[in-house]
């Protein structure tokens, strides 16, 4: 995919999030990345998404290092490219402050996987990453931020857990590219949605069986993967 064509999915990615009901303001961005090229295009900071056209996207390097546009980068952007260097099999990052999500980050808790809904697409309990230092945060902070995740998934596989929540903040996604990451975000947004409505109906409600949960996510996914055509 050429630069182009790349700054376009990102555009209308990031348009899909105000669509899709998971941001508010300017309360989120998504970027892809050209692997062969090695740069990264992602939305320009607090560009309202009325307002948003593919020539607006920035492009920068591994290093974060603008290269293309007239913008600065999300504020995000460090987070990302975090992300990209450790997690080498996806191509697009989304990150939202949607409601639900965003509440059991704050709350500082994970959210458990109560039925196949959630296991159709995240493969158990979406993780929460340790809150940052006061050090962190002074220092660096959206680069520490991407390094709390990466510390957070050091036994977790980033594929069959495509999210996150980061502590007192609000979640990441990602995926094979932009559209998918934020697709993520939106399968995220509703699993935790429904994860808090089951526990506000029943308190003592439990975790799905580990063999549902294995059940349902590898019909979807993997070399035994049935669903669809």
């Amino acid at each position: 995919m050429n630069l182009n064509s790349l700054k376009e999915e990102v555009c209308n990615a990031n348009i899909k999030l105000v669509n899709y009901g998971l941001v508010t303001l300017t309360w989120g961005n998504v970027s892809a990345i050209d692997r062969t090229e090695g740069l990264i295009v992602i939305k320009p900071s607090g560009v309202d998404y009325d307002e948003l056209k593919p020539e607006d996207m920035v492009v920068v390097d591994m290093e974060g290092k603008q290269v293309e546009g007239k913008l600065r980068p999300s504020s995000d952007t460090p987070t990302h490219l975090e992300l990209y260097r450790a997690f080498s099999q996806i191509g697009g990052v989304a990150h939202t402050h949607s409601m639900y999500a965003t509440i059991y980050a704050q709350a500082l808790e994970e959210i458990p996987c109560y039925g196949t809904t959630h296991a159709d697409h995240f493969f158990g309990q979406i993780p929460l990453t340790r809150l940052l230092t006061e050090k962190e945060v002074e220092e660096a902070y959206e680069l520490a931020t991407g390094r709390v995740i990466i510390e957070r998934f050091q036994k977790l596989d980033p594929l069959s857990m495509p999210g996150v929540l980061v502590a007192s903040h609000a979640p990441f996604t990602w995926g094979k590219d932009a559209s998918e990451a934020v697709k993520n975000s939106l399968i995220l947004e509703r699993v935790a949605e429904m994860a808090f409505a089951t526990v506000q109906l029943n308190p003592e409600s439990k975790p799905v069986d580990s063999f549902i949960l294995k059940k349902h996510y590898t019909r979807k996914h993997g070399p035994d993967a049935y669903y669809g055509q």
